[in-house]
């Protein structure tokens, strides 16, 4: 009997053991994850830093701002708080760039993005100044077609960050120029990072540098990668980068709700969105945007432009799911005080190579002025404007170069203000080395002379209340022959008024020679009725022509602004 209990206690125990060892071991939950994403939009090359005093009141305090040697500093320090990090542009890293730059065809940004570890850039419109052919060199590296490798400064290897571009498609094959997207893992959870183009950019940039490309709707597409980033590679945590962006808000680190952008774009994405990182409109803002109720809010940023601001944005990613469980962002100013300016030696020590090559060119003295020849807004005639204007016709009054009699540009041409006191090349006061010029005309647009009646030039002229790639308006700059009144009140297709040229009035039927640059005559920034121009005759680049004008006339004064006459 004693027995028996005994094997019967034993069996007990067996199946006792069984059951322990079977029940399920409770695993350890995993942890969130925290993934920083860096961003920079609308660089345009700016390498060097500029020295400003913070406001108007502080006559004591200077700071350096932006410029890639102290940028790398505000990005190492960033990237020191947290190894999960993503480093983003928005578009418009390259193209109308400072000559430091531009000289190289931009290979130094490149270079300097490079030395900062970013991931990805976006393709924004600026990327195709100089064609989509050498947008892909850019990406993969290699010596210039025309120009050749430069002796002196390292040989360009290409992009080490990846170009996004989803909604550019390439005719002759229907694909997409550079990837839709791409996905980071980071302690298990997964990031997916999409980047789209601005749709209008055929519309601002020379028609042949987008040849061959369609552009498709920003909107639709995002939605479309977002499906596929949920449903094929089950992400939950998704990036939007869009070359596309909204006006400033009260703050940098806040938004004006009442921006056309947020009820046209922002309202209309997938709500699963966690943040959209914005450029082109060079404004700095941030904030969170509850697109749709029941779903998380989706953080909507922008960093201004020339990398004088820093978006720090940070996601909380649960670990047993990879939803984003908590989000913040802050736009930080790319501002070090003069004094204690310390520049990261080692991006220091890549722009200096440029600095040596590109200095004889860059500091030569092309003429000078009698004070500060500004620039405006595309809604006013400029000073600056009224110049280059005046130099392009001059360029071409000639019979032989064109036998203009009137001459126009766009403002979104002119990128800068030549100053009396400004002094980059140990030049005098009043004296615009060729650096100083290059900055102010830095696309490098060949003039173009065409044929148009006085109807169509007058039909040009109507297309300014609505151009530009938002419709808002763009009065051309124009040269001293051309004058008209403006009547902001008038129907569009009614505003122009009073046309004359060299003081008699325009015949609608007679023919006139007319210079603009090959952007505008691609029917660039909306101005389409250029297209009906004939008889084109291409001469030399425009900023050719500004400088052997400075040479020619200096000084050279700021421009009467007494062209157009602008009315109620």
């Amino acid at each position: 009997m004693k027995i028996k209990k005994f094997f019967v206690f034993i069996v007990v125990l067996a199946l006792l053991s069984v059951v322990v060892q079977t029940q399920p071991v409770s695993a350890e939950k995993p942890a969130p994850v925290e993934v920083q994403i860096l961003v920079v939009n609308d660089f345009h090359g700016a390498l060097d830093t500029s020295l400003t005093k913070p406001n108007k009141n502080d006559n004591t305090t200077w700071y350096y701002r932006g410029g890639a040697e102290y940028l790398a500093n505000f990005v190492n320090a960033a990237v020191e708080t947290n190894p999960n990090t993503v480093k983003v542009s928005a578009g418009d890293m390259i193209g109308a760039t400072p000559l430091l730059s531009a000289l190289f065809h931009d290979e130094p940004t490149v270079m300097a993005f490079n030395l900062m570890g970013f991931d990805f850039s976006n393709v924004g419109n600026h990327e195709f100044d100089e064609g989509w052919q050498e947008l892909l060199r850019m990406q993969y590296g290699g010596c210039h077609p025309t120009d050749g490798c430069i002796s002196g400064v390292p040989e360009f290897p290409g992009a080490e960050f990846e170009y996004h571009a989803g909604n550019v498609i390439q005719l002759e094959n229907g694909q997409t120029l550079f990837p839709a997207y791409s996905v980071r893992e980071f302690d298990g959870v997964k990031v997916g990072f999409i980047g789209i183009s601005l749709e209008s950019t055929p519309t601002i940039v020379v028609a042949a540098g987008v040849e061959g490309l369609i552009f498709e709707a920003e909107v639709d597409i995002i939605n479309h990668y977002v499906k596929i980033l949920k449903d094929t590679e089950e992400i939950k945590a998704i990036v939007v980068v869009l070359h596309n962006g909204a006006g400033a808000g009260p703050t940098i680190n806040s938004c004006n709700m009442s921006d056309p952008f947020f009820a046209n774009v922002v309202m209309n994405l997938d709500p699963e969105i966690d943040a959209l990182i914005t450029g082109h409109t060079h404004n700095a803002y941030n904030c969170q945007v509850q697109v749709k109720k029941n779903y998380d809010p989706m953080i909507v940023t922008g960093a201004g432009n020339n990398g004088r601001y820093l978006t720090d944005i940070d996601l909380t990613i649960a670990g047993t799911n990879g939803q984003v469980i908590g989000r913040t962002a802050n736009n930080i100013p790319v501002e070090t005080p003069y004094l204690s300016a310390v520049p990261d030696p080692t991006m220091k020590a890549l722009l200096d190579q440029y600095r040596t090559a590109s200095a004889p060119l860059a500091n030569r003295v092309v003429g000078s002025i009698t004070a500060d020849i500004k620039r405006g807004s595309n809604l006013v005639e400029s000073a600056l404007g009224d110049v280059i204007a005046d130099a392009q016709l001059a360029a071409t009054i000639d019979p032989a170069n064109g036998n203009a009699v009137i001459a126009m540009t766009n403002p979104g041409g002119i990128r800068t203000d030549l100053l009396y006191n400004q002094i980059s090349g140990g030049e005098l006061a009043g004296e615009v080395t060729y650096g100083e010029a290059f900055a102010v005309q830095p696309f490098s647009n060949s003039l173009v002379t065409l044929t148009l009646t006085g109807a169509q030039l007058k039909a040009v002229l109507e297309q300014q209340a609505t151009a530009g790639s938002d419709g808002s308006g763009r009065l051309l700059q124009i040269s001293y022959s051309l004058t008209y009144t403006w009547t902001t009140a008038a129907p569009v297709g009614s505003k122009v008024s009073d046309l004359k040229i060299n003081d008699v009035a325009v015949d609608p039927a007679a023919s006139y020679r007319v210079t603009v640059n090959n952007f505008l005559a691609g029917g660039g920034d909306g101005f389409t009725a250029l297209l009906a121009g004939t008889d084109l005759l291409t001469g030399m680049i425009d900023l050719d022509a500004f400088t052997t004008y400075l040479t020619a006339n200096s000084p050279v004064a700021p421009g009467p602004q007494n062209r157009i006459t602008i009315i109620p």
